[in-house]
């Protein structure tokens, strides 16, 4: 929000008092003291003299990883990469957050290590698309087989995974490391070829089912979550019912389901957004309910097979 607003953000709500973008959060200290000291240099409370923005950052510098801060007693997110670098028609994030940018594999670990000193022993790899990590010589897989390795860790799980770029090779070392949790979450958006073209996703169904398939071989009682869209620009009924059959055929575990709105400055926002909003909630109905039965059934049959 604060990259696509930016100074207009006090237009739009004037009690805002600074706007920072995700690339100049390490600015925010130093805002806040200029904000709160008055012209004599002495504190006071009030915060509506002046207002900042900041968000031309390009990235963030390496320390605003290592304050030593979690929300959670035993968990800790860990961020591997900004940005994306994929330009699907409906994502904002690359024109927000920028291209992807692979922090140093050296500093992750050193982050984790300092997260586990401090009792945090349950670790979340992020990034828009994890699966295209890569810093020197060192690739995604071979961070997770790092990761796997640090002492004193109990589990990790990583998210978000880009299906065109996660491979057979990642399956195999999901199924070796005892402590990656054995859960992939793999976005399939659309069951139609068509509306995943115009989406720029980069892959077809066949070889979405494909991963699946694999993934289910290799790693033996995974879970598999995902995203669907519905209501892209132009989708019809039958591509519409394609992403249901898909949601059949695969059965995920869980899935996060979306109306599709147009963002700014994504190429899909050229696009005409044709479907109405009632037939949206309705398909978005549709597929939720349909998941929420899969899901129910799954749980059944978890319980049943313990």
């Amino acid at each position: 929000m604060a990259e696509v607003y930016k100074e207009k953000i006090f237009e739009k709500a004037p009690h805002v008092d600074f706007v920072v973008g995700p690339n100049d959060i390490a600015k925010i200290p130093f805002i806040i003291k200029s904000l709160i000291v008055d012209k004599n240099s002495s504190l006071t409370n009030d915060l509506f003299e002046k207002k900042f923005w900041e968000t031309d950052g390009e990235e963030r510098p390496e320390d605003i990883y290592h304050t030593g801060y979690y929300e959670n007693e035993k968990h800790a997110y860990v961020i591997i990469s900004e940005g994306c670098s994929n330009l699907c028609s409906y994502c904002v994030v690359p024109y927000v957050r920028g291209p992807l940018k692979n922090r140093n594999y050296k500093s992750i670990i050193k982050e984790i290590e300092e997260a586990i000193e401090i009792g945090r022993e349950e670790i979340t790899l992020l990034g828009q698309n994890v699966n295209a990590y890569y810093y020197e010589d060192v690739d995604f897989v071979e961070l997770v087989e790092l990761v796997n390795s640090i002492k004193g860790l109990k589990n990790f799980s990583f998210i978000t995974s880009h299906p065109k770029d996660t491979t057979l090779r990642l399956f195999k070392v999901m199924a070796e490391c005892e402590k990656l949790k054995k859960y992939l979450h793999l976005p399939v958006q659309s069951g139609s070829n068509r509306i995943l073209e115009l989406m720029n996703r980069q892959y077809t169904i066949e070889f979405y089912l494909d991963l699946v398939e694999k993934y289910r071989k290799f790693v033996k009682g995974g879970i598999l979550t995902t995203d669907i869209i519905v209501g892209f620009p132009s989708e019809t009924e039958e591509d519409f019912y394609n992403t249901v059959r898909i949601v059949q055929t695969v059965k995920f575990d869980a899935a996060y389901i979306f109306k599709y709105s147009a963002r700014p400055y994504t190429h899909a926002a050229s696009f005409k957004d044709d479907v109405p909003l009632k037939e949206k909630e309705k398909r978005h109905q549709f597929i939720l309910q349909l998941q929420k039965s899969i899901s129910q059934l799954k749980k059944t049959s978890d319980v049943i097979l313990t």
